[in-house]
């Protein structure tokens, strides 16, 4: 089963595209996380798997394309560098799955919020403890900019 990812850049020129990745583009982009601005060739040279230079190359320019990238061009090569960290990555992969939920029918809200409660339980205690002064900041935030 391929796993896809659907997302959408926030402030970027590209905001309005949805983007998809499959696992050969979040193996790159896990590379150039670790190991920072790299040309094709170091690219390659960090994969956990033997890839053709060319399919390396090909996966950084459409990465490139949709706007994840940035490139400059050095030594005849282009260097890529991520324009967004792997931390922003996860916060808006996360933000836009949680939006579909509860962008949908109540029962799905419920659902979802029934299953976070229930894996960060059965992960982590502290974790839920975490996740209720979250809660409880968020609702004295609320309460606050609704007295203003």
């Amino acid at each position: 089963m391929k796993h896809v990812v659907n997302y959408v850049l926030g402030d970027d020129p590209l905001s309005d595209r949805q983007l998809m990745l499959g696992p050969l583009e979040l193996e790159v982009m896990a590379v150039l996380w670790n190991f920072g601005a790299s040309n094709v060739r170091d690219v390659v040279g960090q994969m956990q798997r033997e890839l053709a230079y060319t399919t390396v190359m090909t996966t950084l320019d459409r990465l490139y394309k949709k706007g994840l990238l940035g490139r400059e061009m050095t030594d005849r090569a282009f260097v890529y560098a991520p324009k967004l960290t792997r931390e922003e990555w996860n916060r808006r992969r996360a933000g836009e799955m949680m939006a579909g939920f509860l962008s949908g029918p109540e029962e799905s809200r419920h659902l979802l919020l029934s299953c976070l409660v229930d894996a960060v339980g059965s992960h982590d205690l502290q974790l839920l403890d975490e996740l209720e002064n979250k809660i409880q900041r968020k609702r004295e935030e609320l309460a606050n900019s609704k007295q203003k």
